[in-house]
């Protein structure tokens, strides 16, 4: 990968900078770790949702569901401008990644001081925590409620943000491994989220949810330092290429941007991608509060057994854990037999998984087995459905096309939260057909919108080592991992698109 880095004939850029700073594995292994982090803090306090909704929120589904809410609209209220940002400041993208870091732990902080606003509150989990858990914890906290809120949105603005110069600095160094690198940085998140909960449990078994909140925290502020350190001139590569470049059009852009949004198919897609977006965030929102609630992983102040926080951090680490190996394979198996041979049964099979999970739903073995039969599905299908707008759209709206469908996942998604949380309060097993029904009606609505048919398995291959990747560098700078470049390829292959 290392070749890589000096694709662009921009000799000076680099030169200020220490020579392992200046290494594939050092940027790579930097920004990946730095993923990692912002993954694991964010997946662990789904983790504890349970004891923030009875020690802080009164026992509120409402008010613990609406904290996930604030994160999918503050999250989708940057996506928009956050780009534009990211070009701007091309020079600066040390700083903007570092500040990111701080923010992420100062929001984190708060989230922590929220918990502290609760008389009592100790390091250490006590009886008398416990026994206040089990009884609901009292009123709703309302200083508390405020400073969660306040905190997850400067969570989710500096998680969204760091991603764009993180992905963007990846793409530029690497850009003949561009795809190798970003799913490398895939992989960082994912075993953040893996790693996340399966620790937070652990640590509930003696810590109180807030604690272990405070000391997660710390870990961002630290880094922010470590961040700008090796990064702070990262962007200045991305800055001469952009130099160099040819003088950007607007006019050809608006051109497209209106071809792109007359599309039906990107439509169609957008809205599968918003329909699986709620299902999956309404649906994870909760599982930890049903997890507590109806099969018992919490405290027990009376038999003193404390296990049962630990199985449920492991139990959401699970879904990702699965979802880490299934992935890849899905979207091999996408490229070669076509986007709807996998996204439709995947989706009808999460919707089947989700209901036959109602009549066991008080069983704990057999909802481990379902729980690790939907992570096969529940973390593959949304990079496969970006691909298949991806072999839609022209070059010159890749970017935009992501942002149409990150807006829409996140306008859909923000309201899935509550309405899942007011089911659940109504009864649990309504979430299951909540889920189950956003997952049919997505696969509907894709077996009717019609794709363009992929290359053949040869061709694709022939084309795949080469400008497929170097064109659409836009997309490629979020993240959405190998599976995006193909349908660029087959302009020979008449599918095109508009």
């Amino acid at each position: 990968m290392a070749h890589a880095h000096h694709h662009h004939a921009v000799p000076s850029v680099a030169e200020g900078r220490t020579g392992f700073r200046r290494g594939a594995a050092f940027i790579i292994g930097g920004l990946t770790s730095g993923h990692g982090v912002f993954h694991w803090i964010a997946q662990s306090f789904i983790v504890v949702l349970p004891e923030v909704r009875d020690l802080l929120l009164g026992g509120s589904i409402i008010a613990a569901t609406s904290i996930q809410t604030t994160r999918e609209i503050a999250s989708g209220v940057v996506a928009l401008p956050g780009g534009v940002l990211t070009d701007a400041l091309r020079r600066y993208w040390g700083w903007v990644m570092a500040v990111c870091m701080a923010l992420f732990g100062v929001g984190w902080l708060l989230m922590a001081a929220a918990g502290w606003q609760v008389p009592g509150s100790a390091w250490l989990v006590t009886s008398q925590t416990a026994e206040a858990a089990a009884a609901g914890g009292g009123a709703l906290n309302p200083v508390g409620y405020a400073l969660l809120i306040i905190g997850m949105a400067i969570v989710a603005i500096a998680a969204s943000v760091w991603h764009l110069p993180a992905m963007a600095a990846l793409s530029s160094h690497f850009a003949h491994r561009r795809a190798s690198v970003l799913s490398f940085h895939g992989v960082g998140g994912n075993v953040g989220d893996v790693l996340g909960p399966a620790l937070t449990g652990l640590l509930l078994v003696t810590m109180t949810w807030q604690s272990i909140i405070t000391i997660y925290a710390a870990v961002p502020i630290f880094l922010a330092f470590l961040v700008f350190w090796a990064f702070r001139d990262i962007g200045q590569r991305a800055q001469a290429a952009a130099e160099s470049a040819p003088a950007f059009t607007m006019r050809s852009q608006v051109e497209e941007t209106k071809l792109l949004v007359r599309n039906p198919r990107i439509w169609g897609i957008t809205i599968v991608a918003g329909l699986r977006g709620m299902a999956y965030i309404g649906f994870v929102t909760v599982l930890p509060l049903y997890l507590a609630d109806h099969l018992g992983l919490t405290v027990d102040p009376e038999g003193g057994v404390f296990e049962g926080v630990f199985i449920r951090g492991s139990l959401i680490a699970l879904l990702v854990l699965v979802g880490i190996f299934a992935s890849p394979v899905m979207g091999y198996i996408s490229d070669r037999l076509g986007r709807k041979m996998v996204l439709i049964p995947g989706m009808i099979f999460l919707a089947v998984v989700t209901l036959i999970m109602v009549p066991f739903s008080t069983n704990l073995a057999v909802m481990t087995i379902l729980l690790a039969a939907l992570g096969m599905f529940l973390y593959s299908d949304q990079p496969i459905l970006t691909a298949a707008a991806m072999d839609i759209v022209r070059e010159g709206t890749a970017a935009t096309t992501l942002g149409l469908l990150s807006t829409s996942r996140f306008i859909l998604s923000a309201a899935s939260p509550l309405l899942a949380g007011w089911l659940y309060g109504i009864d649990y097993t309504y979430l299951f057909y909540y889920t189950a029904a956003l997952y049919l009606a997505a696969a509907v609505i894709l077996a009717v919108v019609r794709l363009p048919q992929l290359a053949p398995v040869e061709d694709h291959h022939d084309d795949h080592g080469h400008g497929g990747h170097d064109g659409h560098g836009d997309h490629d700078d979020h993240g959405h991992h190998d599976d995006h470049g193909h349908g660029h390829d087959h302009e020979g292959h008449g599918h095109r698109h508009h």
